[in-house]
């Protein structure tokens, strides 16, 4: 029976371990032997493609045992449907090169003359190199062809294509289990590597959580994500940043955080917030200063009530840029090719406002081009339709 699973932690509260510290996990460089449905599960690693968390332990290969359910077959590949009894998981078998049908005679024929010609009269009659070879050939073909319903072992790296999981081959063969010896082995050694491995988060020693705990790129790189999920998931089209404080709060410290007009009253007034505030302020600002870099936020008026407004959902903004692009492209100078982003960007911000950048606009002639009311045409020139 499988046992059961640590709940995953919460994304607002669940931290990832920088990369450098990865191999530090004796895991991280295994074959783990994974449940198929705790590896469809696992989480994607927001630092590395390819690599996947399973209680905060970093994986990448992995090691299955399970029934062919499906099969599909192509010129360098099989791929196969794998069933260990929780679920099943694609495994993208490929084909080595010697075992592919096409040219297999003429490489066999030269084989088999180059063995009689080293062998000559000498060779013992009971003995045939040749066939000897053929023979293990079809041993070792036959192994890597299974039908629906064998038994495969399957091992390799973990990929995500086209938002399926699969398995990447490195090694994979037929095993002969008649007496379910293999799968009884098999299922008593899972759970034991479950108790005593995987279901253990994975803890780092004084001098790792120091160099974890000053990652402050990597506290940066989190905070960031955090935000363009908020953005993202609860489709706002401004907010302050008080607003988004309490999602960077974990990053900086599980205790309640207090502001500067709670401190006590006996603190004199040179007394500032507590560590953990400014910590989290000067966190907070930092992300939203590399959302303003890449275009994703601004700031239309910039005053002491800081008010962000999303790009790509400010609809002023937008009809702004498309009022900008109908009256220009009326004017015979631009009729042609266009409008240049340069001009639009100098319009805007004589129009609408002065702190719209170049990376804002740029998301806004994307948002405007995919919904077709504009197009663009070369050299970074847009048009209206």
């Amino acid at each position: 029976m499988q046992p059961e699973a640590t709940e995953p932690e919460e994304d607002s509260v669940w931290e990832e371990p920088p990369s450098m510290l990865w191999g530090l996990d004796p895991m991280f460089n295994a074959f783990n032997r994974l449940y198929v449905k705790d590896i469809l599960h696992m989480r994607e690693s927001c630092q590395v493609s390819g690599i996947y968390f399973y209680n905060s332990h970093p994986i990448f290969k992995v090691d299955v045992l399970g029934t062919v359910v499906y099969k599909r077959e192509r010129e360098d590949f099989f791929c196969y449907g794998v069933d260990d009894g929780t679920g099943v998981i694609n495994s993208l078998c490929w084909k080595d090169e010697q075992w592919r049908e096409q040219g297999d005679g003429s490489r066999l024929a030269v084989i088999s003359s180059a063995g009689a010609r080293s062998f000559g009269s000498s060779a013992r009659e009971d003995f045939n190199p040749a066939s000897e070879l053929k023979k293990l050939r079809q041993a070792q073909h036959s192994s890597s062809h299974l039908e629906i319903g064998e038994l495969l072992r399957v091992r390799g790296p973990v990929k995500t294509s086209r938002q399926q999981r699969e398995i990447m081959a490195s090694t994979y063969y037929k095993v002969s289990d008649p007496v379910m010896a293999v799968q009884i082995s098999w299922m008593m050694e899972v759970p034991q590597l479950y108790r005593q491995c995987y279901d253990k988060p994975f803890h780092l020693d004084s001098s790792a959580q120091n160099i974890q705990g000053g990652s402050a790129s990597y506290l940066l790189g989190r905070a960031t994500r955090i935000l363009k999920d908020f953005l993202k998931e609860k489709e706002v089209t401004r907010f302050r940043p008080y607003d988004v404080q309490d999602l960077l709060q974990p990053l900086v410290s599980r205790q309640p955080l207090r502001t500067a007009s709670e401190q006590e009253p006996e603190a004199g007034p040179s007394s500032g917030p507590p560590t953990s505030f400014k910590q989290l302020r000067e966190l907070l600002q930092k992300s939203l200063q590399i959302l303003q870099d890449e275009g994703l936020v601004f700031r239309k008026v910039k005053c002491q009530d800081e008010v962000y407004h999303v790009t790509e959902r400010d609809k002023d903004l937008l009809m702004a840029v498309r009022d900008i692009l109908r009256e220009d492209c009326r004017r015979e100078k631009y009729a042609e090719k266009g409008c240049h982003i340069l001009h639009i960007l100098s319009s805007v911000r004589q129009r609408y406002s002065r702190n719209v950048s170049k990376a804002a606009l740029v998301l806004v002639l994307k948002a405007l081009e995919c919904n077709s009311d504009i197009i663009s045409t070369i050299d970074s020139h847009y048009t209206i339709l």
